[in-house]
């Protein structure tokens, strides 16, 4: 299948930009509220908006989000809230009900809230919803998703499948833009983080697949924001990298000691009890609106310095020479 590029015209360009310069302004001033605000994801979108509000409430509970909406009465709603599962996706399959409550229930309370308010609000999705390539070009957002091997995966598609009918704005208010993610990971030692999770496999997948630089994330999530975007996109840096490659890397350019193997996909579900997502898709849509992301190896090698430089690893290896000395 031969995928074509969308090319803009100069003229597209600058009235976007124009537009984007205007927005920005406006956005400076606007009260942003966060569920999920003290999670992983919500503590990366308080890099972008530093003053935003964080209520405690449970986004499942539509009284409590609707006190909330009407005592702090947001301009932006942005839901970081939802079910991952700890330490992995596995865990979702033994606790449907709470995956049920924050992946499906609650989005689905803020969309009625939101809509009756006139709120315009985002949602963190997934890209976890495919499997496969689509021939080469990758999954755009009309795909329909076609992975069903997990309880969490198909949970999102769910939310999403009826978040998607009341993404645009009506009389310029409200409107949901709905952001795919997949395998978030930046240059820090959080436990969430992708690169922190792939060095502690003795076994790790070689497969290609899409995965999301969190700095870029956040930057294209910013700019989609400020033009009140509305409708789904997927965020994710261009390129696929496999899980396998990125351990390479890591060996390559920190520990030239790491030791691992290579894992086939089919012999994943020798190690994992939940199927897994693998796939890539489609960032042709953030192009068209001006946004492009850098490639996912480039990243991966920035995110793994950083990582090598973090105060958590400095300490390390501090203490490792400091026990090679008494030795």
């Amino acid at each position: 299948m031969h995928c074509m590029p969308t090319v803009r015209t100069d003229n597209e360009r600058i009235a976007e930009f124009l537009l984007t310069v205007m927005v920005r302004l406006y956005t400076v001033h606007m009260r942003v509220l966060i569920f999920g605000g003290k999670g992983f994801m919500g503590r990366q979108f308080l890099q972008i908006f530093p003053d935003a509000i964080l209520p405690s409430a449970d986004i499942a509970d539509a009284v409590a989000v609707t006190k909330v909406l009407d005592s702090e009465k947001p301009d932006i709603v942005i839901n970081c809230a939802g079910k991952t599962g700890t330490p992995n996706v596995d865990w979702c399959e033994d606790h449907k009900l709470e995956t049920i409550r924050s992946n499906i229930t609650g989005p689905l309370i803020l969309l009625e809230a939101c809509l009756r308010r006139g709120i315009y609000w985002v949602h963190l999705s997934s890209g976890c919803v495919y499997e496969g390539d689509n021939g080469g070009c990758g999954y755009t957002e009309k795909d329909e998703p076609n992975f069903t091997g997990s309880f969490y995966s198909r949970t999102k598609a769910w939310s999403e499948h009826t978040l998607r009918e009341f993404t645009d704005r009506t009389e310029d208010r409200g409107g949901i833009l709905i952001l795919r993610l997949r395998m978030p990971f930046d240059g820090s030692t959080h436990q969430r983080n992708l690169l922190m999770k792939l060095v502690k496999y003795p076994r790790v997948l070689d497969v290609a697949n899409s995965i999301t630089f969190l700095p870029d994330f956040l930057i294209a999530a910013q700019v989609l924001i400020e033009k009140r975007a509305t409708g789904i996109f997927n965020v994710v840096n261009p390129g696929p990298i496999s899980p396998y490659r990125i351990v390479e890397l890591y060996r390559d350019l920190i520990n030239p000691e790491h030791q691992f193997e290579r894992l086939l996909l089919g012999s994943l579900s020798q190690v994992v009890r939940a199927g897994r997502s693998n796939c890539i898709l489609s960032s042709e849509k953030l192009s068209r609106h001006g946004i492009t992301l850098h490639s996912a190896e480039d990243v991966v090698k920035i995110a793994l310095l950083e990582m090598q430089m973090s105060p958590e690893a400095k300490e390390k290896q501090e203490n490792m020479s400091k026990t090679c000395i008494q030795c």
